[in-house]
């Protein structure tokens, strides 16, 4: 008997690359299924989410979810929020706007972890 290949995704994607948005680099990486785009910094994730034209991130979460992807907003390394096949919105991403994309607290938090111990490590370079 001949098994059948478990099934994949209609669509895989494969990059390294780097996206500027209003003078803010972005790193772009993929796994296959899905896409990470990694900002420096919290602010620089929130000015490029808050630039989407009003009502396209649901179109943009359609093409996803039928070509069975997700998109990871990350800030630091630290996912804030994901958009597409594998994220379910919530009350936050609601009351913030950004329904029908998924708002991570946990990884708000690392991410202003991060911010402030790189504000730390900057305060005492100063005071060298």
């Amino acid at each position: 008997m001949t098994e059948t290949p478990a099934p994949r995704a209609p669509l895989a994607i494969e990059t390294d690359l780097e996206l500027t948005i209003d003078d803010t680099r972005a790193e772009v990486s993929s796994t296959g299924d899905r896409l990470f785009i990694n900002f420096p910094s919290l602010g620089a994730a929130n000015t490029a989410l808050r630039g989407l034209p009003p009502g396209r991130i649901g179109d943009f979460t359609e093409l996803l979810e039928e070509t069975d992807l997700t998109v990871e907003v990350q800030s630091r390394r630290r996912t804030v929020m994901a958009i597409g096949a594998d994220a379910t919105a919530g009350p936050l991403s609601q009351r913030l706007g950004f329904d029908p994309a998924q708002v991570r607290v946990a990884g708000i938090a690392g991410a202003v972890g991060q911010e402030f111990a790189a504000g730390v490590r900057w305060v005492r370079q100063l005071l060298r």
